[in-house]
C-alpha cells in the first residue's frame, strides 16, 4: 500500500464541496485511493451492471437515501446520474458524493452539462517517483515498470499486466467512444505513438504508417487522450493563440506501457535500447504532471522550439516567470547539455528564473536552481508544483 499525495487534496476539498470527481488511467489506484480517503462512504461500480441497473431506475432517490456520503465508481457509464446528483446537492449543501472514472472525456462532458461549478475536479496519475519512496532500483527499471500500483504493490509480472491493462482499455473504453471494428489495427496505433514519444505530433505521418486515414488518426488520438493513454506537450509561445494551434509533442502517462509496446522485456534490455532517451524524457515530463495534478493544479508545461533549431525539453510558466530544463539520460555531464538554455536565457533574461539539466547521474549543482541536478531529488525535495520563492538566476 502507497501513500499517495493527492489524498491531502482529497480532504482539504471535501470540506468545502459536495461533489468530487477523480479521473485517471485504469489502475492508477482511484478506487483505493477514495476508499481509504473516505472509509465511511458507501461504494458503488458501476461497471457491474446490476448496480448500474439497479441505480438508474431513480438515481435521485439512491443518492438521497445515502446521506453519509457514497463513492461511484466509472460514473460516465450512467450519464443521468449527473443530473440526479445536481438536485440532490442543491436541496442539501452538507452531502458528500465522490465520482470516479477512467474516461475523462466522458465524465467531464457529464459534469460540465449538469454539475459546472458545483464539483471539485482531481486528476490520479500512476504511482509518482516521491509516492514509491526510498526502493532500491535503477532509472531502467522505474522506466520498464512504470507507475501502476499492482505491479509495484502487489509484485505482478509486468508483461501479464500490461496484456491485461492494454486488453481491457480496448475492449473497455475504446468501446465507449467508438466501435472499432479492427482491433489489432488500433493496437498497432498505440504501439506506433510509443515509437514517437517526445515528438512532434504528425497525423500525416501516422496515417502513411498505420495505412488509416488522417481523420482516423485525429480521432484515435483524441480517444487515446480522453483515457489517459497519451497526452500532450504544446509549444511555449508568449501568444496564447499559438500554443493552440501549433504542433504538440506527445507523451504517455506511463512509461511501463511504452516499454510494453516497445516490446522490451526488462529493465537490462532497456538499457541498451535506441528510445531509452525518449522514454526517460517521457519519465520526467511526466513526474513533473504527477507533481501539479497531485496538488490539484493544472499543468503548466511546455517544450520551446524555434526557426533556429534551439529546442528546450521543458518550459514551466509560472505568470511571467519562466523555469527552463533540459533532460537527459546520460550519466555524465556536457557542456553542450546547457548550450540552448544559456542561448534561452540570453534571449529572455528577465523571464528565465532558472535553468537546469536533469540527468541520470549522481552528482548535482551547488547551484540547484541554475545547475545540474540527479532526477532522483525529488524524493527528497519536489520542486515542480509551485513557484520558486524570490530565486534568480545568477
Amino acid at each position: 500500500m502507497y501513500y499517495r499525495e493527492l489524498q491531502n487534496q482529497l480532504l482539504t476539498l471535501t470540506q468545502k464541496w459536495s461533489v468530487i470527481s477523480v479521473t485517471g488511467p485504469r489502475q492508477s489506484g482511484k478506487t483505493t485511493l477514495c476508499k481509504i480517503t473516505f472509509p465511511n462512504y458507501e461504494y458503488y461500480n458501476l461497471e457491474d451492471l446490476p448496480t448500474r441497473q439497479h441505480i438508474a431506475q431513480n438515481p435521485a432517490a439512491f443518492l438521497r437515501a445515502r446521506a453519509a456520503g457514497v463513492i461511484i465508481d466509472e460514473a460516465q457509464l450512467l450519464p443521468e446520474l449527473f443530473s440526479a446528483v445536481q438536485v440532490v446537492v442543491d436541496e442539501e449543501k452538507s452531502r458528500r458524493i465522490v465520482l470516479s472514472g477512467s474516461s475523462d472525456f466522458l465524465l467531464m462532458q457529464g459534469i460540465t452539462q449538469s454539475l459546472a461549478g458545483r464539483v471539485a475536479v482531481l486528476r490520479l496519475l500512476p504511482l509518482s517517483i516521491s509516492e514509491l519512496g526510498n526502493a532500491p532500483v535503477s532509472t531502467a527499471e522505474l522506466m520498464y515498470k512504470g507507475g501502476l500500483p499492482s505491479i509495484w504493490g502487489d509484485g505482478k509480472e509486468v508483461g501479464s499486466v500490461m496484456e491485461s491493462y492494454l486488453t481491457t482499455y480496448v475492449e473497455c473504453d475504446v468501446r465507449q467512444f467508438i466501435n472499432i471494428k479492427n482491433i489489432e489495427l488500433f493496437r498497432k496505433f498505440i504501439t506506433l505513438c510509443a515509437t514517437r514519444i517526445g515528438s512532434e505530433f504528425n497525423a500525416q505521418s501516422l496515417s502513411n504508417d498505420l495505412g488509416a486515414s488522417v481523420v482516423t488518426v485525429k480521432e484515435w488520438i483524441r480517444i487515446l487522450q480522453a483515457s489517459y493513454i497519451i497526452y500532450e506537450l504544446p509549444p511555449f509561445f508568449r501568444n496564447i493563440g499559438k500554443r493552440l494551434i501549433k504542433t504538440p509533442k506527445i507523451y504517455f502517462y506511463d512509461t511501463g506501457l511504452v516499454c510494453y509496446l516497445l516490446g522490451v522485456e526488462s529493465a537490462p534490455q532497456l538499457d541498451r535500447h535506441p528510445l531509452k532517451g525518449n522514454i526517460f524524457e517521457n519519465l520526467i515530463v511526466t513526474e513533473m504532471i504527477k507533481s501539479r495534478f497531485n496538488k490539484g493544479l493544472r499543468s503548466n508545461l511546455f517544450y520551446y522550439r524555434d526557426k533556429g533549431q534551439h529546442e528546450i525539453d521543458v518550459i514551466q510558466e509560472f505568470g511571467n516567470e519562466l523555469r527552463a530544463y533540459e533532460v537527459k539520460s546520460a550519466t555524465v555531464i556536457s557542456d553542450d547539455f546547457f548550450r540552448n538554455m544559456k542561448y534561452l536565457r540570453g534571449l529572455l533574461p528577465q523571464e528565465v528564473i532558472s535553468s537546469q539539466v536533469i540527468y541520470d547521474g549522481v552528482q548535482e549543482s551547488r547551484e540547484p536552481h541554475n545547475g545540474y541536478l540527479n532526477f532522483r531529488h525529488w524524493k527528497e525535495d519536489n520542486p515542480w508544483a509551485n513557484p520558486p520563492a524570490g530565486i534568480k538566476q545568477g
